[in-house]
């Protein structure tokens, strides 16, 4: 089991940063691929951005390229998602997300086997 503990969000005006961290206990996570999603109201989970296990591979979707970046530092079995320039369309909840099987297809959530809670992103205009 891998439990997953998302923070840093909160209240920001557009053009603002927050930086988003993914706290893992349970089990290491350095061998697996890590993502972001977000799910605004009334809307799908979408995907944000992704992480390989060693850190290497890194996705994004289009809208958030050029201003937010993911990173990981496996020794603190911890994921981060700095968001810059941050416009009201991400306003969402984030949540991290573990994929353990290995098949990763990066913007798949079905592909993902752990979540965190999510951590709320609000930015204002």
């Amino acid at each position: 089991q891998v439990q997953l503990v998302e923070s840093g969000g909160g209240l920001v005006q557009a053009g603002g940063s927050l930086r988003l961290s993914c706290v893992a206990s349970g089990r290491t996570i350095s061998s697996y691929n890590m993502g972001w999603f977000r799910q605004a109201p009334g809307k799908e989970r979408e995907f944000a951005a992704a992480i390989s296990w060693g850190g290497g591979i890194i996705y994004y979707v289009d809208s958030v390229k050029g201003r937010f970046t993911i990173s990981r530092d496996n020794a603190k079995n911890t994921v981060y998602l700095q968001m810059n320039s941050l416009k009201p369309e991400d306003t969402a909840v984030y949540y991290c997300a573990a994929d353990l099987r290995g098949n990763w297809q990066y913007g798949d959530a079905t592909r993902y086997d752990y979540w965190g809670q999510g951590t709320q992103v609000t930015v204002s205009s």
